[in-house]
């Protein structure tokens, strides 16, 4: 999605599975070069206000439908190699479970999803611990096509932090404002809810 993202840092240079398989190992047998974020300069700016004064504002207003945070007992870094099972990230599993309590929503309402990945294994452990496939199942719901422009689930319509740039998520966040405003780059038809997963944290997104 990047490729076709004119603000991306591989706009207008695909990556095939080739690219990736040649390119070297940062950490085998978990991380090749192009499965890291690249640093990045830059910023983004996002506004919150009330409903209220959204509506009087110049952009299309967009609605925090539910937000939310889960950390860790004595956790203090994102990632860690310490804990029991290495292939399931608790935190994420805490955080949606409060979102979809909190918004009465379900991972099936969800248009489309932006998440936090400065490393492609995190991708596949947020579709999982966020619900929208099971524990062990997001190699296949990948490879099936649903994270696709017209798959089930279309995510990192901008090419994420690994292919628009590492803004230290907050670029996701305006992704998910303009997918529900529909003037992304790469926009998806009719969206009504954008799920945007920081792993630890996130939030739903909806019309006003």
């Amino acid at each position: 999605h990047a490729a076709t993202n004119p603000q991306a840092w591989f706009y207008q240079r695909p990556i095939t599975l080739q690219d990736h398989q040649n390119s070297r190992w940062i950490v085998e047998p978990v991380f090749r070069l192009l499965d890291c974020c690249q640093e990045s300069d830059g910023g983004t700016a996002i506004i919150v206000t009330s409903v209220e004064r959204a509506r009087d504002l110049k952009q299309k207003p967009v609605k925090i439908v539910a937000a939310a945070q889960s950390h860790l007992m004595g956790g203090d870094i994102m990632f860690n190699f310490y804990r029991g099972d290495l292939i399931r990230h608790e935190e994420a599993f805490t955080m949606s479970k409060q979102l979809w309590d909190a918004s009465g929503l379900r991972p099936s309402d969800m248009d489309v999803a932006i998440l936090y990945e400065n490393f492609t294994p995190v991708v596949l452990m947020s579709l999982e611990g966020h619900g929208f496939c099971k524990l062990g199942e997001a190699k296949d719901f990948i490879k099936d096509g649903n994270l696709e422009m017209d798959g089930m689930l279309p995510t990192n319509t901008n090419g994420g932090l690994l292919g628009e740039g590492y803004i230290h998520g907050m670029n996701n966040i305006q992704e998910g404002v303009r997918q529900v405003r529909g003037t992304a780059a790469n926009q998806v038809e009719k969206v009504q809810f954008a799920y945007v997963g920081g792993g630890r944290s996130g939030m739903i997104l909806g019309h006003v």
